[in-house]
């Protein structure tokens, strides 16, 4: 199509064709200059033509049930009303606190409510973050603002307990690499502790090549 603008071009080719955005080889990074690949050529399949919806709730249940059909539709975009119905004999069903109607996969079973929950850390644009339209779920409304960011930039963030409770980055100063922890509120002291023994795994992970390493808190923790 010569004489057409490429930019539009290039945007018409990422959201109309299936593409997968290709491994790069600087580490855990976004690239600046992300390369695709065509889907089929990169599994080494046809893409299926028919409409596959139901297998696409269930992975996203698979992921993230309970979930309510407006929560699905959040995470994918569409309308799948009608998908979940279809499915309703194969799932099974709760009511949470506002009686609102959750879905889930029929082999799973709810954790006590007690259960211990490990400290995790979760990278930018983490689907968890994304993937309910009732975000308290994982996020109080008071720290939203420090996680989605201007830009529609999504940031690392700390899960205690299940919840969102901090953000965090990895800096490198040389061959130093130091994992910076950024509390939302103060944290008990087994909850700092946990996360220094999980940062110092992760920042040891994700930048393999440094010399050293090292955990720290910015206020308030």
């Amino acid at each position: 199509m010569p004489g057409q603008d490429v930019g539009a071009l290039r945007y018409t080719v990422r959201t109309n064709l299936p593409l997968v955005q290709t491994p790069i080889a600087t580490g855990w990074s976004y690239s600046a200059k992300p390369e695709f690949a065509l889907a089929e050529s990169w599994i080494g399949r046809p893409i299926a033509g028919e409409d596959n919806l139901p297998e696409l709730v269930r992975r996203y249940l698979a992921a993230f049930g309970p979930a309510s059909v407006t929560d699905a539709q959040t995470w994918l975009g569409m309308k799948l009303k009608e998908t979940f119905e279809k499915l309703r004999p194969k799932l099974q069903t709760y009511r949470d606190e506002g009686r609102r109607e959750l879905f889930d996969l029929p082999d799973r079973s709810l954790p006590d409510a007690d259960i211990p929950v490990p400290v995790r850390f979760l990278p930018e644009f983490d689907n968890l973050l994304l993937s309910h339209s009732n975000r308290t779920r994982v996020i109080a409304d008071e720290h939203r603002s420090k996680v989605y960011l201007p830009g529609l930039r999504v940031a690392a963030t700390l899960l205690v307990d299940g919840f969102v409770r901090g953000a965090w980055k990895i800096e490198k100063t040389g061959n130093a690499a130091t994992h910076v922890i950024e509390p939302f509120a103060k944290l008990a002291k087994p909850e700092r502790a946990a996360l220094i023994e999980e940062g110092e795994r992760l920042v040891q992970f994700v930048e393999a090549t440094a010399k050293s390493f090292a955990v720290r808190f910015a206020t308030p923790a």
